[in-house]
């Protein structure tokens, strides 16, 4: 099926799903009209656009008529620029249509869990991995998004060992996705007398959050144990057996949530957070045994893969994936990453499309 066979289908189907919102029987049914809104809103983008592209190709065919009958010469001259802007008009929506066809990742348009962990180097480590965690947070207020924080293994001087949040906002995981990889630093710690630069590193794993259809999990595989929440909180997060820690038998995950004050919801949470990590494990099984396709995309690739380096003399920060290099660590550092990410998603739809060109 060519292109636009695929395009003219694509429009039939936004005009039965509109159709179909106008039906009583299905604005009195939520489950359904929420499924057909959300479809609309998935087709309006690449309908808008070969809508676009339709009138462009039209005024193309109409420049053309005028430049063959018109003798005016202020005439034609407004019939080839209207000609020539058509044509880069329709150059340019025919390379969009074929990224808005490209096929759509399942998990886009779902909220995630974020997992920092302190790799090599210590508390300078640590240090970095709360430095993350701030830029993520800045990043997510920029977007509207809002982040609850799971458990958080904080050290004595403003570091963290470990830190699991979650991420709510339209679109989270078809962002955020990037970020999962090895993130290298490179300066002199706070901790270091003399002056040395010292590498650290900590982990970023982007998981998309699951629901409970996605994934079932099984009573008699799980063991939950209540206790008090140990670390930096008040007096009645430390008083009360608020605590849980569940132990998933069958691959070993252990999760621990004590940010909350409420038994229940720490119970919440650290099953939102186990549903997303078997989910997870799921999805890099798949990968696994698409191997071509894991090494095209751009962000779902290795977990051990160093993706990013930070250089503090320098004020560098380098994407190694893209070889994208900028001088404003200041900025990107309190969250303003959106270039690094915008980068990435067209490195990503470059190799995708370059791939459906050999196929």
């Amino acid at each position: 099926m060519s292109m636009f066979d695929r395009l003219e289908d694509t429009l039939r189907r936004y005009e039965d799903v509109t159709a179909e919102l106008g039906n009583p029987d299905i604005v009195t049914d939520q489950d359904k009209f929420r499924k057909y809104m959300k479809e609309q809103s998935n087709l309006a983008p690449i309908v808008e656009a070969y809508t676009e592209y339709k009138a462009s190709k039209q005024n193309i065919e109409d420049s053309l008529q005028m430049i063959s009958e018109e003798s005016d010469e202020e005439l034609l001259e407004m019939a080839r620029e209207e000609l020539a802007d058509s044509k880069k008009k329709v150059e340019e929506l025919e390379k969009k249509l074929k990224i808005l066809l490209l096929p759509k990742d399942p998990n886009d348009d779902k909220d995630i869990v974020v997992e920092i962990r302190a790799g090599a180097g210590g508390e300078e480590a640590a240090l970095f991995a709360a430095e993350l965690f701030r830029m993520y947070s800045h990043y997510a207020d920029t977007k509207g998004w809002k982040i609850e924080v799971v458990n958080a293994d904080e050290t004595g001087i403003g570091g963290m060992k470990e830190v699991e949040f979650m991420v709510k906002g339209q679109g989270a995981y078809s962002v955020m996705k990037y970020e999962s990889g090895v993130h290298r630093v490179q300066r002199v710690p706070v901790t270091e007398s003399n002056g040395r630069i010292q590498t650290s590193t900590a982990s970023v794993a982007v998981m998309p959050e699951a629901e409970e259809v996605d994934i079932q999990i099984d009573d008699k595989d799980i063991r939950i144990d209540v206790m008090r929440a140990s670390g930096n909180g008040g007096q009645c997060v430390n008083t009360t057996d608020s605590a849980v820690r569940l132990t998933h038998y069958p691959t070993g995950i252990v999760i621990y949530s004590q940010t909350e004050k409420s038994q229940i919801q720490n119970k919440e949470k650290a099953f939102a957070l186990l549903r997303a990590k078997l989910y997870d494990l799921e999805t890099q099984k798949a990968h696994d045994a698409e191997a071509d396709a894991r090494r095209s995309q751009i962000g779902t690739g290795d977990r051990a893969e160093k993706i990013r380096t930070y250089n503090f003399p320098q004020g560098r920060v380098t994407d190694h994936r893209i070889g994208l290099t900028l001088y404003k660590l200041d900025k990107i550092m309190n969250g303003d990453i959106q270039e690094i990410i915008d980068a990435c998603i067209a490195a990503d739809q470059a190799a995708k499309l370059a791939k459906m060109g050999e196929e």
